[in-house]
């Protein structure tokens, strides 16, 4: 196995041009469940990562019906990106200040309801010398965005995931 270096400025770019935009080359899940995800891995895919099509478990995307569940799964994503993989994109959970551009967040939101799920995931397109929520600026679908600040979502928890590097063969 060896490791490749994670393309951070391409994976912003992809961010950039697409945040308010579909690629047709993958399924829009607004409306089944969200689209956030989704367009993550695309930004992962982006800045060089490679697939793991290891059935269940792994992170790829053919079609809507022929995909991992960490292609589009809050949760799911966190578990391939901090677990132990052979193939594909890697990273670990930091504290906010440890952040860089083409890392990723994900969300927990401040409502009515308590909710202990991760419901949303954003790429970091922009941080200060040390980010913070104020200075740091995400791209996201479901909610399309770019540059948005951290600090204008309601979050209740926030989870940052470093991306170390890409697993290849």
């Amino acid at each position: 196995m060896a490791i490749r270096r994670y393309m951070r400025e391409n994976a912003v770019d992809y961010a950039h041009y697409w945040a308010y935009l579909r690629n047709p080359d993958f399924f829009n899940f607004t409306g089944f469940g969200g689209d956030c995800t989704n367009f993550v891995s695309q930004c992962l895919l982006a800045g060089g990562a490679v697939m793991n099509y290891t059935p269940t478990y792994g992170w790829y995307y053919v079609s809507p019906d022929d995909r991992a569940p960490a292609w589009s799964g809050v949760e799911y994503l966190y578990n391939f990106l901090t677990g132990d993989f052979d193939i594909g994109p890697f990273g670990r959970q930091v504290e906010l200040r440890n952040i860089e551009v083409g890392d990723i967040v994900q969300m927990i939101f401040a409502n009515e309801e308590e909710s202990p799920v991760f419901e949303h995931t954003a790429i970091v397109v922009s941080t200060g010398e040390i980010p913070t929520t104020e200075n740091t600026l995400v791209a996201a679908h479901s909610n399309d965005c770019d540059c948005r600040r951290l600090n204008t979502y309601n979050i209740k928890t926030l989870r940052c995931i470093h991306i170390d590097g890409i697993k290849i063969q």
